[in-house]
């Protein structure tokens, strides 16, 4: 081939080169922006998920009703996890602290808050309080009773696992809620407490 040609075909196929990549390349940026778009993810099929697909179980919440000293059940749906006693028994305070969906009396000081929760191999649940759990609390035996129980048994009914439970308030323990009930020790459940169906 003479020289003259093949200095005329270098740049000419070094042009075709150059303008194949940037057609390839443009292209693909093209299918990455429409597949970027908004609404043009794929589709539930194609393997998303709602935003919480964890598995949820139902408890029950014990609250009191106006002219009853008895504890009502409140079905109330919660994230569930098996393997994890302490991680449920979260999810159950949690809801109790939220108060009645159907407009029963909470038991729990509204300004409360839930510290910690952890579970012996005994059976025995330790739930730690903010301060205002007993700051906060309107005394009176009748109202301490029920909102120490409120607790206990929401967390004895749903988890089979709790046998007792230790209530702290801050990190301490505390002789009495708010001056009328012990809570310096384990407290057992008492299923009487709650109304029947």
């Amino acid at each position: 081939m003479p020289k003259s040609t093949r200095a005329v075909l270098i740049p000419i196929l070094a042009v075709a080169v150059v303008g194949l990549a940037v057609f390839f390349f443009l292209s693909d940026n093209r299918e990455s922006i429409k597949k970027a778009r908004p609404g043009a993810g794929p589709t539930a099929e194609e393997g998303t998920s709602p935003a919480d697909s964890r598995p949820k179980r139902t408890v029950n919440l014990l609250f009191l009703r106006d002219e009853s000293d008895a504890l009502i059940p409140e079905a109330r749906e919660i994230v569930a996890d098996p393997s994890s006693p302490a991680f449920e028994a979260r999810e159950i305070l949690g809801e109790l602290l939220k108060g009645s969906q159907s407009g029963l009396l909470s038991t729990v000081p509204p300004e409360t808050k839930l510290i910690q929760v952890y579970i012996t191999k005994d059976g025995t649940a330790y739930v730690d309080f903010s301060r205002e759990f007993a700051d906060r609390h309107p005394s009176g035996s009748n109202a301490e009773i029920a909102t120490i129980y409120a607790v206990v048994d929401s967390l004895a009914y749903n988890l089979k696992s709790v046998k007792k439970v230790c209530l702290l308030v801050d990190g301490e323990e505390r002789e009495t809620l708010a001056g009328h009930i012990a809570i310096n020790h384990p407290i057992l459940p008492d299923f009487s407490m709650i109304a029947a169906d």
